[in-house]
């Protein structure tokens, strides 16, 4: 799979999430920017933290027109706990396969293990942000005012 882009067309999935809802990204473009975040599993430390920074400014993501997806290889079951346990906002998309993480580049160890990534992705559907790690949600929501100021001129 090659490298996610900044700027490329971001690759349409379909998938279930916790909620038994089917999610295309397509669906999205023209009217919603969607973040995505691809963490390694539910009910773990880092991942708990990470989602809840999401969680605790989540009203600053609605102000800017943006669905967030917690996407990761775990059941709905699983899901539907870790959401009820830390009272995310959001809804996480259910990867098993791993096929979502293999199009954003974020799988690693032999296709096993899903990369913490974050990926950004403007009403356009281009990817406007892409990182590992934890990145600040200042930098992914400045990643999506930008596009949508340069979107407009």
């Amino acid at each position: 799979m090659p490298a996610i882009e900044i700027g490329q067309d971001a690759p349409d999935f379909e998938a279930q999430t916790n909620s038994g809802r089917t999610v295309r990204l397509s669906d999205f473009v023209g009217s919603k920017n969607v973040v995505l975040v691809m963490y390694p599993g539910d009910q773990t430390a880092d991942c708990t933290t990470q989602l809840c920074a999401f969680r605790d400014e989540f009203p600053r993501f609605l102000d800017s027109d943006t669905e967030v997806f917690g996407v990761n290889p775990a059941d709905a079951e699983s899901h539907q706990r870790f959401i009820d346990k830390n009272g995310f906002p959001f809804e996480l998309i259910i990867d098993d396969k791993r096929y979502i993480a293999r199009l954003y580049d974020s799988i690693m160890l032999m296709g096993f293990v899903v990369k913490r990534t974050v990926i950004a992705i403007n009403k356009a559907g281009k990817i406007v942000f892409f990182k590992r790690g934890y990145p600040t949600n200042d930098e992914i929501l400045a990643a999506l005012r930008q596009s949508n100021i340069e979107q407009n001129a």
